[in-house]
């Protein structure tokens, strides 16, 4: 850990130790992963005492505050996960993500994070007798969806809306290839996060799908992301492939393009 992580994890657990409704200070992310870096935010759990939660969610943010010199907060409704509040501290900047539990709610995590303060030792004992649970996306649940946004795909181009083509070249990066990707290399499927560490050999290729603000472009880049799409699903085992669908989406995505580009 960074001196600057190692500082305002002291001030936290110094201010969470005087609140007697708080129970306990865990830290995950890149902490426990060993992967931190001058770029790297904190990734912390502030535990309570259940009977004080309708509180504590009411005062998280001034909770947060509390902790040092808060630049910024908002709660992380817009990620499904209104216990979350994202802050930004100063003076020098530093992101830290605040997730506010109860000691129940624990057991359920898609990591094993560190206990770093526990005011009556019972964190460690969850932690050890339950097991965390990525939530990683299955591939049918890829295939189901791909072609479809193919489809989405060529009506922007047909209509010239290529700002939001080029959003969905990112969200498909983001929820299929790079997942794909992370997990055929044996990595957590968290979107494109560090798929230039883990994943250089696929970066040329990669790169073919980031398109110019231009119909052929983004035509290009989307036919480069089927092909890898067709690629990484080869050997996927059980897969119902939407053939189907992948024919009348690919042949509709070619015939836009070709109104567009007379």
């Amino acid at each position: 850990m960074l001196p600057i992580h190692q500082q305002f994890i002291n001030q936290a657990m110094e201010r969470i130790r005087q609140d007697s409704r708080l129970t306990g200070l865990l830290v995950g992310g890149s902490v426990i992963r060993g992967t931190v870096d001058a770029y790297s935010d904190l990734d912390l759990i502030v535990v309570y005492d259940i009977a004080f939660k309708e509180e504590i969610m009411e005062q998280r943010i001034r909770i947060a505050n509390s902790f040092g010199s808060l630049l910024s907060a908002f709660t992380g409704e817009h990620v499904g996960e209104p216990r979350l509040v994202i802050c930004l501290y100063g003076p020098q900047p530093l992101h830290v993500d605040l997730k506010f539990i109860s000691s129940s709610e624990l057991a359920v995590r898609v990591e094993n994070p560190l206990v770093l303060w526990d005011r009556d030792n019972s964190l460690r004992s969850i932690i050890n007798e339950t097991s965390p649970s990525y939530p990683t996306p299955t591939p049918q649940w890829m295939e189901d969806r791909f072609w479809v946004w193919v489809h989405y795909g060529a009506t922007k181009l047909g209509r010239g809306e290529l700002f939001e083509f080029i959003d969905l070249l990112s969200y498909i990066r983001s929820v299929v290839l790079g997942p794909l990707i992370l997990m055929n290399i044996g990595h957590i499927p968290s979107g494109v996060r560090r798929l230039e560490q883990y994943a250089a050999h696929e970066m040329e290729e990669l790169k073919e799908t980031l398109p110019l603000h231009n119909a052929s472009s983004c035509y290009h880049a989307l036919k480069v992301s089927i092909e890898i799409y067709r690629r990484l699903r080869q050997d996927t085992e059980g897969l119902i492939r939407k053939e189907e669908a992948e024919q009348a989406a690919i042949a509709y995505l070619d015939s836009v393009y070709e109104s567009v580009c007379k």
